[in-house]
């Protein structure tokens, strides 16, 4: 007996409305402001023709709201490919009751999480959402708390990337929050816990939402999130290109491109990158990008604490996780924010799988009193953590200095480092040249004819006695010194070697990192 007509007309029907959203009208209005719909959006993220819907027909709880019909309740929700690769994904729908979230809504978004953890694949949330659907009260709020505590099962079990495409306001942030990263619009996209009239509501106090609620806020003051994007399609490129480096799981190794053979081509131009004088900065981006493969850094929080830089290259096609101190920012210092970026992408890199390389040139951490009281000695225990904690392969390069406890935060041999280089130019010491003859030759130069000259002359001593990355190397703390020409092939044929390590811990619950 052949299907009836009326039958296949509800369907299309049916999914016809479901492709429409709120109306064609409002999608109208989307589209004239430059603005993505939630389908248009995941077309944007997939490869072509991959995306599998789940929950189309989905209608919300009807508590409060009879005779309302939001199609799929406001949120897309399925999966699909990304270069090749299975994605779980859902994107919030505007123009269905301003994106809000209800039961429905929550238990659309938390299936699918169920199914990216079962799966092992990686979850990207598009968030859009006018926030908690009054008409349904505390199924609302159940619905946030359930969303929650599902980001939190699936960290470091599966890669999650959020996208802030539109509204994320109160309880509505803390999901991207508990993401690994966050990308941000800077076209129609805010977040924040409170806006400008309930500030000043509970406080009087005037607060622009330029300040604290947009990306470029977030990006440089707050560090709430780790990618700007002028607008969605771009916001949806860097998830693609994330994505790109990440494994599908903690079980999986990135998604290396090895070659049969490594190149070991010396690169003189990077020679050139240090600069003669020893006090003038040098700039690690140089050396990052003639170390990685192509020149492609993706760098992460790019806007914040840029005395730390760190993202995600290849070198002869295998995965890495570069960590760097900047000396053209503060001197490369590491202080309160630094701190906080470093350890939490090292810990990132540990949970999937994904080599670390350090760059090392670092003459401390940063002094003051605002630091002191910000907490500087539990910030900096971060990174201290983070890399004494971490299993997987670790590189440090040392380039010019590395000075006291910070030469330790920057992972050294003794903080698990499997592999520690050296440039000619390093100065590994417990301070600086000239803090320490100031501090162990200072009744010496008080008494010398010309104290300026004879500081000159015990500076150049501590430098060959006890600051030489020879010294280092004589007494197994460092493995080479090398030339910076040498620094891409020692660091490829390491990682070749490294590939293979497995490292286990004492069996514990967890560590205690200081939070």
């Amino acid at each position: 007996m052949a299907l009836r007509n009326e039958l296949l007309d509800e369907l299309l029907a049916r999914r016809k409305e479901a492709s429409e959203g709120g109306g064609l009208e409002k999608l109208e209005k989307r589209r004239l402001k430059g603005l993505l719909n939630a389908r248009e959006r995941l077309d944007e993220l997939y490869d072509a023709g991959s995306f599998q819907e789940s929950g189309m027909h989905v209608n919300h709880d009807t508590t409060g709201m009879e005779g309302k019909h939001l199609p799929g309740d406001g949120v897309v929700t399925g999966i699909g490919n990304v270069g090749g690769r299975p994605i779980a994904a859902f994107s919030q729908d505007f123009t269905v009751s301003g994106g809000s979230l209800g039961r429905m809504h929550s238990q659309k978004i938390c299936d699918m999480m169920e199914t990216a953890a079962n799966l092992g694949i990686p979850v990207v949330a598009i968030n859009d959402s006018g926030g908690a659907r009054i008409q349904e009260g505390v199924h609302s709020l159940s619905g946030y708390g359930r969303v929650f505590f599902r980001n939190v099962q699936l960290s470091g079990l599966v890669p999650q990337i959020a996208i802030i495409a539109g509204p994320c306001a109160g309880g509505a942030a803390y999901s991207p929050a508990l993401m690994d990263f966050l990308i941000m619009t800077r076209k129609g996209a805010q977040m924040f816990i409170c806006g400008p009239d309930v500030i000043k509501a509970a406080t009087g106090q005037e607060a622009p939402i330029e300040l604290f609620g947009t990306a470029d806020a977030h990006a440089s003051v707050s560090g709430n999130i780790h990618f700007v994007a002028d607008d969605d399609r771009q916001a949806l490129d860097i998830a693609r290109k994330l994505l790109s480096y990440l494994p599908l799981n903690n079980m999986q190794d990135p998604p290396h491109r090895i070659p049969d053979e490594i190149s070991l081509i010396s690169d003189e131009g990077m020679n050139e990158v240090v600069p003669a004088e020893i006090k003038t900065p040098l700039d690690v981006a140089k050396v990052i990008a003639r170390m990685v493969d192509g020149g492609e850094f993706l760098e992460v929080q790019r806007d914040f604490a840029k005395n730390i830089v760190v993202g995600f290259a290849r070198i002869e096609g295998m995965v890495i996780g570069i960590v760097a101190n900047q000396p053209m920012v503060k001197a490369g210092t590491l202080d309160v924010d630094s701190s906080d970026k470093g350890a939490r992408f090292i810990r990132f890199c540990n949970a999937f799988n994904v080599p670390i390389v350090s760059l090392v040139d670092i003459p401390g951490f940063m002094p003051g009193l605002a630091q002191e009281r910000g907490g500087i000695i539990r910030h900096g225990a971060k990174m201290l953590f983070s890399y004494a904690a971490a299993t997987v392969p670790k590189i440090t390069v040392i380039l010019r200095k590395a000075y006291g406890g910070a030469y330790l935060a920057m992972c050294s041999k003794d903080m698990g480092a499997d592999v520690v280089y050296a440039w000619p130019t390093a100065e590994i010491a417990v301070m600086g040249a000239e803090g320490a003859v100031q501090v162990v030759y200072k009744r010496e130069l008080e008494a010398a004819a010309d104290p300026k000259a004879r500081a000159a002359e015990l500076i150049d001593q501590y430098r060959r006695d006890f600051a030489s990355p020879y010294q280092a190397a004589e007494h197994g703390m460092i493995t080479d010194v090398i030339a910076p020409s040498e620094t891409r092939n020692k660091v490829a044929m390491a990682l070749r070697v490294l590939l293979t390590k497995r490292l286990t811990r004492p069996p514990k619950k967890h560590g205690l990192i200081p939070l």
